[in-house]
C-alpha cells in the first residue's frame, strides 16, 4: 500500500465525503453541525450526500466549525484532516486496495450520474423547444 494515499483528495473523495470525514473528526454529529450551521438536518445530508452544495457564506461557517480550509472541503488540497492512518495500519494490503478500488468506484458513479443529470436536463429543453 503507498504511504502517500490522499485520502480525501478529487480522486479519492467527493466534497460530502470531506465535510463527514471532518465532522467525525471533528466530534460533532449530525444534528449539531446542522444546528450550529443553522440549517435543518436535510440540508445538511444533501450536503453530506452529494445532492446539494452550501452557499459560500454557509461554506465559509463550515470550514470554520470544522477546523478544515475551505478549500479542503472543496478540492482535499491545503489544510484539512489528515486520512484513517490507524485504520489503514490495521488493515491488510488487500483490504486497503479494495477500500480505494470503491472510492475511485463511486466517484466514476457520481460523475456518471451528474452527466445523466445533464444530458436529462438538455433533452427536457429540447422536448420544450419541439413542443
Amino acid at each position: 500500500m503507498n504511504d502517500t494515499t490522499d485520502w480525501y483528495g478529487p480522486d479519492a473523495a467527493t466534497f460530502g465525503d470531506r465535510i463527514a470525514a471532518a465532522r467525525e473528526a471533528a466530534g460533532m454529529g449530525q444534528e449539531k453541525l446542522a444546528r450550529r450551521l443553522g440549517v435543518k438536518l436535510k440540508t445538511l445530508h444533501g450536503w453530506e450526500n452529494d445532492l446539494a452544495e452550501p452557499r459560500a457564506n454557509k461554506l465559509q461557517m463550515l470550514a470554520g466549525l470544522l477546523n478544515v480550509s475551505i478549500v479542503w472541503l472543496l478540492t482535499g488540497e491545503g489544510e484539512g484532516i489528515s486520512g484513517p492512518e490507524e485504520t489503514e495500519a490495521a488493515l491488510p494490503a488487500d483490504v486497503n486496495d479494495a477500500l480505494l478500488e470503491i472510492r475511485a468506484l463511486k466517484t466514476q458513479m457520481q460523475t456518471a450520474g451528474d452527466r445523466l443529470g445533464r444530458l436529462e436536463k438538455t433533452l427536457r429543453q429540447l422536448l420544450k423547444e419541439d413542443a
